[in-house]
């Protein structure tokens, strides 16, 4: 029986071959994106994963009420990592993670290596780091390898670069020119689905003695690389420890401070989705944004299958004397869903088949696409198999067993004497409903992707209060005296650059120093926080700020005079920016007053990401750790800018021979802070496109069919009188109305989905009407060029040959 089915199912599918190639297709689409769609999801939820204790381990936030942004900071006091030790003995293990950014390592031992910049991948870790996360250990003793001070763990991507195959263990590295770290180590290297992807595992007994941002005993200050991770008891809930963790805060931190200051508890789970804190992997995907891909991905195969089922049953007339032979031989209506089963089990396994290749074939594309490790994709794997299998059985159902109830329902009687009709039936609603369905799914993919594209357009080309373009930026690795003079004298004499700064950091950052303060003769800190942006006198000119009252503070190595931004004078209740100069700032409790000299407009201290924050620009040359160098805009083409790259390149050589040089331009910067959604939008675009393409190959088939439905009605139209023109209109008109129906429905879900998405942006674009007009202009132009192509098609064949058909 089962040898019938599939041998019938066959003969049918090659005798409506092009159905078969555009089912096929369609459903190959569908299934590949789902696949893929799958593996992207599964790696997103993997993160952190690996570790044993993934569900009991939690970092702590601290959470401050009058600091800028969200007010979550990842960062914590160092005094309290001893103080919770001291007050919760009960806790398995409270451990503090303590990183570098951007820290810089050099091979002691071999003669001609130069201090590299390792980006996210150094930290400070106690023993407790290791009883905690899970890593796998080549060589050295988890229990004893950073107990000492000066020892460091490797992994063996680390070890491999920096001493090839020799035994790394009892060599040195250098870490920023300061402190020699004996190997003591190496561990297997972090999963690419790690929030802490720390590489090189300096003992944290080093720590003070090498210098930590803040001081040990200081619990006013909080470093955001200064991390602790704890591990709950089972018995005891993350809710529960939060509310211990408030009566602690009061313990240690000053009154004034306290009530502004709470610490929440992060599952170690939720890291890599919480866009409002980030990690040390620098890389962050919202559980909306994967809730989205799963949603879209069954939208599209839902969309693939309604192809199947719009041509099944707008071939049902053709069968219908099929089913009543099969009926009157004997077939029971069990057994016709069986057949009508299997003809879509064997169209949906070859769509499977195929699918695996698309899927295969674009696997480096979207790795790409959506930032993962393409060696993570891998599609050779039990649960993706497994996940296959499911699919074809769900896409089998949702595709064929529809169309397998309405033809094997057919009446012997009325079948064999062929009064079944399409027109006026059922059917015919239904497939009107399923094509408004699939392209309101389309409609709504457009919609979305052309208000990503025009939030992405505003990111690129939006005012920050300062000139981005034309800025090449390198970061200083050492500031020791002549250097920087040295440096700034030799590059300023090269034609091409028109000035040079000195700061510590360009404009907008994502790494910012923020810092209480009092104002005039407060007797207590201002209820906000400022970002301090140190930097020498030529960094107005530079970047292009604009000076708006006052004057620019003089140039000293230390601090002496301040400028601040609009949104400083505002938020201290001020109108007239002439209204702060000559008032004080007091920075640190024991630190003398410093002048308000000038007033600056508004720059985006962050990316857009966050609103403009109160801001002070003030001198302090050994905060100093980026160079600006403005270039003329007359380049003269790439061959000038790569001699002017290497001029560069050369002088700073000579002022850091013992560092790797390393440059980016600004504008360059700028994009990386909007890969998130430069990911969205690549992604939507790449979705939408191919759920209009399905879609319209199901329009495609529906069209065909009826114009070959309708050939007679076509011979008789044009012996009357009708142009090509009217019978093109007799196709298009019933479809045109479809697609505005479907843009009537997806409009509003579009608007609701991408608000509050939007939602999350301070600058943002507003949502236009214009949007969903070139949504459906974009919608109805491919619908009636897909359909045109059948109708015209149909509309120049002879009257003549159309009334002989049979």
């Amino acid at each position: 029986m089962l040898k019938n089915y599939f041998t019938t199912a066959l003969r049918t599918l090659k005798r409506n071959w092009n159905y078969t190639v555009i089912n096929v297709v369609g459903l190959t689409f569908g299934l590949a994106c789902c696949l893929v769609l799958f593996l992207a999801i599964r790696y997103e939820l993997s993160y952190d994963r690996h570790h044993a204790n993934a569900d009991r381990t939690y970092r702590i936030i601290t959470y401050n009420r009058n600091s800028g942004g969200d007010g979550r900071n990842t960062g914590i006091s160092l005094p309290a990592l001893a103080a919770l030790r001291n007050d919760f003995p009960e806790l398995p293990q409270v451990t503090m993670a303590y990183e570098l950014y951007g820290g810089l390592v050099r091979v002691r031992d071999r003669k001609a290596s130069k201090f590299q910049e390792e980006s996210g991948v150094i930290a400070f870790v106690e023993p407790d780091y290791f009883r905690l996360f899970d890593y796998k250990w080549t060589s050295g003793n988890p229990k004893t390898a950073v107990t000492n001070p000066q020892t460091a763990v490797l992994s063996e991507q680390m070890a491999r670069k920096y001493f090839g195959e020799v035994n790394p263990l009892g060599k040195t590295i250098r870490i920023e020119n300061k402190m020699d770290f004996v190997v003591t180590g190496v561990v297997q290297n972090p999963p690419t689905t790690s929030s802490l992807p720390f590489e090189v595992m300096l003992s944290f007994a080093s720590l003070k003695q090498y210098g930590a941002n803040g001081d040990w005993d200081d619990w006013g200050s909080d470093y955001s690389g200064a991390q602790i991770y704890m591990a709950l008891p089972a018995n005891v809930t993350s809710a529960q420890m939060e509310r211990k963790l408030v009566p602690f805060v009061q313990k240690y931190i000053r009154p004034e401070d306290a009530k502004n200051r709470q610490y929440e508890l992060q599952p170690l789970t939720n890291i890599h989705f919480d866009t409002r804190t980030g990690n040390s992997a620098n890389r962050t995907v919202s559980k909306q944004m994967i809730w989205a891909m799963a949603l879209i991905g069954l939208f599209i195969l839902v969309t693939a299958c309604v192809n199947f089922i719009n041509l099944a049953t707008a071939q049902a007339i053709r069968r219908a004397k099929e089913v009543g032979v099969r009926k009157v031989l004997g077939s029971s209506r069990a057994q016709l869903v069986r057949q009508f089963l299997s003809e879509t089990g064997l169209l949906t396994g070859i769509a499977i088949v195929l699918a695996f290749v698309v899927a295969n074939s674009s696997l480096p594309y979207v790795s790409q696409l959506l930032d993962i490790n393409p060696r993570s994709l891998v599609l050779l794997d039990p649960v993706v198999i497994g996940f296959l299998l499911g699919l074809a059985l769900l896409t089998t159902v949702l595709a064929g067993f529809y169309p397998a109830l309405v033809l094997s329902g057919y009446q012997p009687v009325l079948a064999l004497r062929g009064n079944i009709r399409m027109t006026g039936s059922n059917q015919l609603t239904l497939r009107r409903g399923l094509i408004v369905f699939q392209f309101a799914i389309s409609q709504m993919l457009v919609i979305g992707t052309i208000i990503a594209y025009s939030q992405m357009q505003y990111f690129r080309s939006a005012d920050l209060g300062y000139d981005k373009e034309a800025v090449l930026t390198v970061n200083i690795p050492d500031r020791k005296p002549g250097q920087l003079e040295t440096l700034k004298a030799n590059l300023a004499a090269l034609p091409k650059v028109k000035s040079l700064s000195y700061g510590i950091s360009v404009p907008s950052s994502d790494g910012n120093w923020w810092s209480g303060f009092r104002y005039e003769n407060a007797d207590k800190d201002a209820d906000f926080s400022i970002v301090m942006r140190f930097a020498d006198t030529a960094y107005i000119n530079t970047y292009g700020l604009k000076l708006i009252a006052g004057r620019l503070y003089q140039q000293s190595d230390t601090t002496r005079e301040m400028v601040v931004n609009e949104s400083f004078v505002k938020k201290m209740g001020l109108r007239d920016p002439n209204q702060v100069l000559g008032k004080h700032i007091q920075i640190g409790m024991n630190s003398p007053k410093k002048q308000i000299v000038g007033v600056v407009r508004d720059f985006n201290t962050f990316s857009l990401h966050q609103e403009t924050n109160p801001c002070v620009l003030t001198t302090r040359r050994d905060a100093y750790h980026s160079l600006g160098i403005k270039l003329s805009t007359q380049q003269g083409g790439t061959e000038a800018l790569r001699q002017l790259i290497g001029e560069v390149e050369r002088n700073w050589n000579a002022t850091f021979p013992d560092f790797v040089f390393k440059y980016e331009f600004l504008d360059k910067t700028l994009d990386n802070f909007y890969r998130s959604e430069e990911r969205m939008y690549a992604l939507f675009r790449l979705l939408a496109g191919i759920a209009i393409f399905i879609g319209c190959l199901g329009l495609y088939g529906v069209v065909a069919f009826m114009a070959e439905a309708r050939t007679k009605e076509v011979g008789i139209r044009k012996v009357l009188g009708a142009s090509v023109g009217n019978i093109v209109s007799l196709f298009s008109a019933d479809f045109v109305k479809l697609v505005f129906i479907a843009l009537l429905i997806a409009s509003p879900i579009a608007w609701y989905v991408m608000s509050q998405w939007l939602a999350d942006f301070p600058y943002k674009v507003d949502i236009a009407w214009w949007m969903f007009a070139l949504a459906g202009v974009l919608a109805t132009g491919i619908a009636l060029l897909t359909v045109s192509f059948q109708s015209v098609k149909a509309a120049l064949v002879n009257p003549v040959k159309s009334l002989k058909s049979e």
